[in-house]
């Protein structure tokens, strides 16, 4: 019996072995590219003109809070903002007709009919697109509002030849609380997964609160006929299909990025999530296979780790869990840095066990069929 329980620990203790190390190669060789990023020199004399695009149902009280920070924006070539009213049933026409007033630059493209067999804002935001004057389109939500007024700026330098394809960062404010923190920490993991990919060439989603395309690449690849029947995914399944190693860049720049206001309840949030993870079955087998391999490495690793410390050696299974938080936190503290969320790293190792957590309460939504909803 001795003898077994030995061969058990060494068992656990070389799977849990190879599960951190699989991490730490993760950490190295992928999300290491975010925190060494530094953004390309740019010839502003190449900027051209841009549409910037915002879907809104019922948003009348988000618009007048975040639409003058789109409208302000200082971009020295020709530019327009579409915001597209889905059949809004509140006083959202008035407050765009107020702010056409002072901007002329404001259009106002009001539907009055559901599109048939077509779920999600996917129709609202196909009318946008093909209603834009310029090839060039900067997307974001009506709950959202630009950190600066060189947003528009910062996304067209980063258009360089070839680039079709710009993802940005969606952060949200900073607010008292610890379900802030947990918010922000979840969209910074996310963050550093999609945007190192994109850095690495293998490009996998982006957010539609802060991305930019260009209507030629909506326009060959047919828009969002291929998941009009799937209620999400007009950002990240749609990005999934077109982005490629040649055609993605990416601005993280902190005046580049758009803030929303969080949830105010956990159960609220988890729900907002669910419904984000039922896309994930629809991306490509290569881009669930690498994303897969790290969420399953990751899950089993605190297992294991306490798994060896009882059945192993304890210090040992801690020296190796010390060296992944080492690298972790390296890697965590320069993204953070560039993505202006340092405030979160001090917590980042509570952070990280809490992410277990939250890995098993969402894993299930990855079978769920996706909810019926507008957004």
């Amino acid at each position: 019996m001795e003898f077994n329980l030995s061969q058990l620990g060494l068992l656990f203790f070389v799977v849990f072995c190879a599960v951190a190390g699989i991490q730490v190669l993760y950490y190295l060789i992928l999300f290491r590219r975010l925190a060494v990023y530094k953004a390309a020199s740019v010839d502003t004399n190449n900027n051209k003109p841009i549409s910037v695009i915002i879907c809104a149902r019922d948003e009348a009280d988000n618009l007048v809070k975040n639409m003058p920070g789109v409208l302000v924006q200082e971009y020295p070539l020709k530019h327009e903002i579409i915001l597209v009213n889905d059949n809004s049933t509140d006083h959202t026409k008035y407050v765009v007709e107020e702010f056409q007033k002072a901007f002329d630059t404001l259009q106002h493209l009001e539907l009055k009919q559901e599109a048939k067999m077509i779920i999600g804002k996917k129709f609202p935001l196909s009318m946008g697109i093909k209603t834009a004057k310029y090839d060039t389109l900067l997307l974001t939500d009506a709950d959202c509002v630009p950190a600066s007024e060189n947003w528009v700026k910062h996304f067209q330098n980063a258009y360089l030849p070839g680039i079709e394809i710009v993802l940005g960062y969606g952060a949200f404010h900073k607010k008292p609380g610890l379900l802030n923190k947990l918010i922000r920490f979840e969209t910074f993991h996310s963050a550093l997964q999609y945007l190192s990919y994109a850095l690495a060439g293998i490009p996998y989603m982006g957010v539609g609160r802060n991305l930019s395309y260009k209507r030629d690449l909506f326009m060959k690849n047919k828009g969002f006929s291929s998941i009009n029947m799937i209620p999400s995914g007009d950002d990240d399944l749609f990005i999934n299909k077109v982005a490629t190693l040649r055609n993605t860049a990416i601005v993280i720049h902190p005046e580049a990025h758009t803030l929303t206001r969080p949830k105010n309840t956990f159960n609220e949030w988890m729900r907002q999530k669910y419904r984000h993870y039922t896309t994930t079955k629809y991306y490509q087998p290569k881009h669930k296979f690498w994303l897969g391999l790290y969420s399953v490495s990751f899950g089993m690793l605190f297992p294991f780790c306490i798994a060896s410390a009882l059945f192993f050696n304890w210090w040992i299974a801690l020296s190796v869990l010390g060296f992944r938080w080492l690298i972790q936190g390296i890697i965590f503290y320069k993204s953070m840095k560039k993505l202006n969320e340092l405030d979160l790293f001090p917590f980042f190792i509570l952070f990280d066990l809490w992410m277990f957590i939250y890995y098993v309460i969402t894993f299930p939504s990855l079978w769920k069929k996706p909810k019926q909803s507008w957004d």
